[in-house]
């Protein structure tokens, strides 16, 4: 039974290690590449009809904001036409109206398109609104995005050629010091933007549009099939259908337009169901696509990393797991190789952590006081290991869900409330948030377990995972209870 699970955990280890470690691979081209310079018009005269879409459901605290942030964008009102595309039920409906009226006053190109059903939820929506888009470009914003007046002058230039079909721009946190899940969560985004997408852009391999502060080429999204609802990520999806019909795309690590992270853990929990599930469901669909095409070998390896790199989370939830029982087994019999042995997955955790290092430095002066964030960001992670597992097995086993829009409060300064937003109380918490306590209890087993036998090497480990599921779990429940509390005084 012991060796049994010393060669499951070794497994666990062994999966998770692969995936780490290819932060290595993307420090070696950050390495390769860094000095990569993205071509781009240098006089680029602005006579291009461009089409923002703005997709929008129950958005009634940041809807007017949105709009009025896009028709301050620097371009001719004769060639912008603006789409609401508002299949909201709530108030944000007249918020909509009155805030198209008033734009259609001062002259711009504004509608408020309105659908009879979700059918496709954002991926139809933007569908929709493509029918009648009058744009040879179309920039996309969603609700919690405030873009700057200078996006399109700063993302149309790098359409130097025919065959760039999409330029995307580095998402900025609005409201990164509102709190510590805030701030984490920049962390860990700043890995995706300043890194990741970085690298595999200049390097050459395929990325994805993030569904939000970019510009596609009308003709590019038609090309490749259209958005499509059939996955959580439509944004991923397109994106890997229109690279394999040859389209380039353009990412801008040093443009930025600025967004609202989620405030609240129950929001956070949805948003990452809805990634991790979608990025699943796109591997099923795209990747034996990507195998069959005659991409080059390393992109081909590079594009399945990518779209598979959700599985790590069962690895994570079983290696928590069995944490605990191994304490005892290390110390109750000869298995004192097997234990050397796994000094080598420590590889894992110094490949995140050098990833995540060169996603701040690059970018931010005070880089040292965020990397400091780092252990909070692995418990994090190891925290959502319930929530994201649920997903990546419903993606495996085709289980359709509803495309579960993250909430938006429009809290950016710290001295701002969410105790009186309507869409608190919509805000589900699922039975993960149980699962989670019961795990920080039992991986607190798992802490006393490594004092008693002085394991100081797995300790680091064992208080990881138990900081990650109470700081999940606790923050989950917390806001449950607060919503319960809000309702019993009538609010």
């Amino acid at each position: 039974m012991n060796e049994a699970l010393l060669i499951i955990y070794i497994f666990s280890l062994t999966v998770l290690l692969i995936f780490s470690s290819h932060g290595f691979i993307m420090l070696f081209y950050h390495n390769k590449y860094g000095n990569k310079i993205h071509k781009k018009h240098n006089n680029l005269e602005l006579n291009s009809k461009v089409t923002i879409q703005l997709p929008l459901y129950n958005e009634m605290y940041v809807a007017e904001r949105l709009i009025d942030a896009v028709c301050k964008i620097t371009y001719p009102k004769e060639l912008l036409e603006i789409q609401v595309l508002d299949d909201s039920t709530d108030e944000t409906v007249n918020i909509v109206a009155n805030a198209v009226e008033e734009k259609l006053r001062d002259g711009f190109n504004i509608k408020q398109i309105r659908r009879l059903n979700r059918t496709g939820f954002k991926a139809g929506a933007l569908k929709e609104g493509l029918k009648t888009a009058e744009g040879e470009f179309i920039a996309i914003f969603d609700a919690d995005f405030i873009p700057n007046s200078n996006f399109l002058t700063n993302t149309l230039p790098y359409f130097y050629e025919d065959q760039v079909g999409m330029v995307q721009t580095r998402w900025e946190h609005l409201n990164e010091n509102y709190s510590l899940l805030t701030r984490v969560q920049a962390l860990a985004l700043n890995g995706h933007f300043v890194i990741e997408q970085t690298v595999r852009n200049k390097a050459g391999f395929f990325i994805n549009f993030n569904g939000t502060g970019g510009v596609w080429k009308k003709s590019c999204i038609l090309d490749a099939g259209n958005w499509d609802g059939d996955t959580l990520t439509e944004d991923l999806d397109l994106s890997y259908r229109a690279q394999l019909k040859g389209w380039k795309f353009v990412f801008l690590r040093d443009i930025t337009t600025p967004a609202e992270l989620p405030a609240e853990m129950n929001a956070l929990k949805a948003q990452q169901f809805r990634w991790t599930k979608g990025a699943i469901e796109t591997a099923k669909k795209l990747l034996p696509k990507v195998w069959a095409s005659n991409l080059s070998m390393r992109v081909k390896l590079q594009s399945t990393f990518h779209l598979t790199n959700n599985l790590v989370f069962p690895f994570i939830l079983l290696a928590g797991i069995l944490n605990v029982p191994l304490i005892f087994i290390k110390n109750s019999g000869p298995y004192n190789p097997f234990f050397n042995f796994m000094s080598i997955f420590v590889l894992a955790f110094i490949s995140s952590f050098l990833f995540y290092l060169y996603a701040q430095k690059d970018v931010y002066s005070d880089w040292r006081k965020r990397i400091t964030l780092f252990p909070l960001f692995m418990s994090g992670s190891m925290g959502m290991a319930v929530n994201n597992t649920r997903a990546v097995v419903e993606g495996l086993l085709n289980r359709k869900s509803e495309f579960v829009r993250t909430p938006k409060f429009q809290l950016v300064k710290n001295e701002q409330k969410m105790s009186d937003n309507k869409y608190l109380s919509m805000i589900k918490t699922d039975s993960s948030a149980v699962i989670e306590l019961i795990l920080t209890f039992y991986c607190f087993i798992g802490v006393v377990a490594s004092i008693y036998f002085l394991e100081l090497a797995a300790l680091p480990f064992q208080l990881m995972f138990f900081l990650g599921f109470g700081f999940v779990s606790v923050l989950s429940i917390k806001q449950n209870l607060f919503k319960k509390a809000l309702s019993k005084l009538g609010k």
